[in-house]
């Protein structure tokens, strides 16, 4: 994978299922928040609104048929999120970070999602981070 990368290459699926070859099968594989890391395949691993994504390159883990985390993964259900955190906890978690403030995104806190480092430090041998990325502006409708 080149330094520059095109946003085509960064093109992933989650949540979908298709026909793969695995251990001499031809087997149905069903990936539900998780994307092919395929070896050399580029990628691209999310984390909440307020943390860092992370560019990848899959290793192509044979036990984990090509797989990786698509990203954080919630640790609160958008309503139990809701009655969790308040407006001015998103106002704290954002701080740097240009949002639109409303209360329609207490439910996307960082605080509702799994810390992405630890994602990322559990995925070590799916996939390897070529890029880090930070947020500085988060665009999302309501």
């Amino acid at each position: 994978m080149g330094a520059a990368l095109r946003a085509a290459e960064l093109t992933h699926h989650h949540n979908f299922t298709e026909s793969e070859e695995h251990f001499g099968k031809r087997v149905w594989v069903s990936r539900k928040g998780a994307i092919q890391a395929d070896a050399g395949r580029p990628g691209l691993i999310p984390g909440s609104m307020g943390t860092a994504s992370y560019v990848v390159e899959g290793l192509g883990d044979r036990m984990s048929l090509n797989s990786s985390p698509h990203g954080a993964g919630r640790t609160y259900s958008r309503s139990a999120a809701r009655r969790t955190f308040t407006q001015e906890q998103l106002r704290a978690a954002m701080a740097g970070i240009e949002f639109r403030d409303t209360d329609a995104f207490i439910d996307e806190i960082p605080a509702a999602y799994k810390p992405i480092d630890r994602v990322m430090a559990d995925a070590a041998s799916l996939v390897r981070v070529r890029h880090t990325l930070r947020q500085v502006v988060n665009v999302k409708g309501d």
